[in-house]
C-alpha cells in the first residue's frame, strides 16, 4: 500500500510526498510524486494504485522508459527508405535538440512549442522562417501519429495538435510562400555559357547543359532525372508522342511505388536522343548524382552572381512555358506529373501566348 510523507518547504508550507511499490511476478514498480495539498496527493494515490492493479499497466510501468528521441530513431529505422532525404535529415536534426531526451509519457504542448521557438539551435539557421518551423513540425507530428498506435510509445498525438494551433495562432507557423522565380533568357544563356567552358575543360563531368535543358523543357525534378532508365523510355511515333515512366514520383501519399508515365515534349525528347552516345552501358539516361547536379548548378549561379535561382526553378519554368504555348491543364498534368489538377491552377492565369525560345540557340 502506498504511503504519503508531509515535508516541510522552503517557505515553511507542508508538501506531500506519494510513495508506493508494487510488486507482481516478481516485478517491482517503485513511484513518488509531489504534491502540495494532502487531497490532491491522496486521490493521486488511490488512482494511481488502482491502475497498477491492472496487470496491462503494471507491466507497461515496468518496461523501459522510452524518450521522444528512441521514438524518432525507430520511425527512421522502420520508415526511413520512404520519407525522402528532407525529412530524414530533419527528424536527425531534432534528435539533437533537448526535447529528444524527454520521456515520451512526459512531452505536452507546451513542450513542443518550446522546441519550435528554439528550433535554431539544431537547423544551422540563425532566425528560421515561420515555413521552416512549420516543415519540422510537420515531420515530427508523423512521429507522434503511429509511436502510440505502432509502438505503444506513449506520446500523446494531441500534445502536437494543441502546440500546432497555438503556434499557428501566434503566427510562428506558416505554410511556405510559392515561388515565383523564373530565370530570365540572359540568365539561362550566361548558365549554359559556363557549362560549356566547364565541359571543354572537364570533357567527363556531368553534361550540366542537356540535364538543365532537360530539366526545363521534361519539368523533371531533380531526383527524378536522376533514376531515369533507357528501358522505361519509349520514342515518339505517328500514334503517340515520347514518354518516360518517372519511377519513385514525389507524391505526398506515396514516397515509394510511384510510377508515372509523363508525355516528353519534343525539346526533352531531343535531349534524351542526344544522350545516347553519353551513357555506354548505363541503363540510366542520366547516369549522375543529385549531389554533382545540385552543386554544379549552384556553384555556377553563385559564380555568374545570379542570385535567388534554384534548380528546381526550372520545372516551374517548364510549366509555365507549357500554358504560355497554349496548352490546357490536363495535357500539362500529362508532362508535369501532378496527380491534382488543383495544384495547377496557380497557372491559370497566366494569358501570355507565345513562345520566348523561338529562335533560342539553345533549344534542343
Amino acid at each position: 500500500m502506498g504511503t504519503i510523507v508531509t515535508r516541510t518547504r522552503r517557505d515553511g508550507k507542508p508538501s506531500y510526498l506519494c510513495q508506493i511499490a508494487r510488486k507482481m511476478d516478481g516485478k517491482t514498480v517503485r513511484e513518488n510524486r509531489t504534491f502540495r495539498d494532502h487531497k490532491t496527493a491522496k486521490a493521486w494515490l488511490r488512482q494511481r494504485e488502482a491502475e497498477l492493479d491492472n496487470p496491462k499497466a503494471f507491466k507497461a510501468a515496468t518496461q523501459e522508459v522510452k524518450t521522444l528521441g528512441d521514438a524518432i530513431g525507430r520511425y527512421l529505422e522502420e520508415h526511413g527508405g520512404e520519407i525522402g532525404k528532407t525529412k530524414s535529415a530533419c527528424l536527425a536534426a531534432i534528435q539533437r535538440h533537448s526535447i529528444a531526451g524527454m520521456a515520451c509519457g512526459e512531452v505536452g504542448s507546451e513542450d513542443v512549442v518550446a522546441f519550435a521557438r528554439t528550433i535554431h539551435t539544431v537547423t544551422g539557421l540563425a532566425n528560421p522562417g515561420p515555413a521552416t518551423i512549420n516543415n519540422y513540425l510537420s515531420h515530427l507530428a508523423s512521429v507522434f501519429a503511429i509511436a502510440q498506435k505502432a509502438w505503444g510509445y506513449p506520446l500523446d498525438q494531441s500534445a502536437m495538435s494543441d502546440a500546432t494551433f497555438v503556434l499557428r495562432k501566434q503566427n510562428a507557423i506558416a505554410k511556405s510562400n510559392k515561388r515565383e522565380r523564373r530565370p530570365t533568357l540572359a540568365e539561362l544563356n550566361a548558365i549554359l555559357d559556363f557549362f560549356q567552358d566547364r565541359s571543354a575543360r572537364a570533357p567527363h563531368s556531368a553534361p550540366m547543359i542537356d540535364i538543365t535543358l532537360f530539366a526545363m523543357f521534361s519539368t523533371r525534378r531533380m531526383e527524378e532525372i536522376t533514376r531515369l532508365r533507357w528501358p522505361d523510355y519509349e520514342a515518339s511515333s505517328g500514334d503517340h508522342p515520347a514518354r518516360v515512366l518517372v519511377r519513385d514520383m514525389k507524391n505526398p501519399g506515396a514516397k515509394r511505388g510511384n510510377d508515372v508515365w509523363c508525355e516528353l515534349p519534343p525539346e526533352a525528347e531531343a535531349v534524351v536522343k542526344g544522350m545516347r552516345p553519353k551513357t555506354g552501358n548505363s541503363e540510366l539516361i542520366f547516369p549522375y548524382t543529385v549531389d554533382a547536379i545540385g552543386a554544379a548548378f549552384t556553384r555556377a549561379c553563385k559564380l555568374l552572381d545570379i542570385n535567388d535561382l534554384h534548380f528546381h526553378d526550372l520545372r516551374h519554368e517548364g510549366v509555365s512555358r507549357l500554358f504560355e504555348a497554349g496548352w490546357n491543364i490536363p495535357h500539362v498534368a500529362l508532362v508535369s506529373g501532378h496527380r491534382s489538377w488543383a495544384s495547377l491552377q496557380r497557372y491559370a492565369q497566366i494569358r501570355q501566348r507565345d513562345d520566348k525560345f523561338a529562335g533560342w540557340k539553345w533549344r534542343p
